[in-house]
């Protein structure tokens, strides 16, 4: 079909019609790729600002813990025995009970 448009035309090409796979494959790639990791991003920062004392919360690194204090950017996390870690906040991964409402 495009042969035959071609040769009809005399062998010119619209300048948009090169451009539109392009377009297509770009516009594919952001509604598959870019806007579900926004969106992700997005509710893990409301996660993160959401958090308070006394929450249970699960670090990158898979430590489990409750939330004893929340400074700015540093959470106190208290581990078994009263044992205190301070953690970056974008160390908070999830909270556990996500998990047990997956299984």
């Amino acid at each position: 079909m495009f042969v035959v448009l071609m040769a009809q035309s005399g062998g010119e090409q619209n300048p948009i019609a090169s451009f539109l796979p392009l377009i297509l494959i770009v516009v594919v790639f952001y509604f598959f790729m870019i806007r579900p990791q926004m969106k992700k991003q997005k509710e893990m920062r409301k996660f993160r600002d959401s958090l308070q004392a006394g929450d249970k919360i699960i670090t990158t690194g898979g430590i489990y813990g409750k939330i004893a204090d929340i400074k700015e950017n540093i959470v106190v996390m208290e581990v078994e025995d009263k044992m205190r870690l301070r953690i970056d906040k974008s160390a908070v991964l999830r909270d556990p009970s996500d998990l047990a409402d997956k299984k």
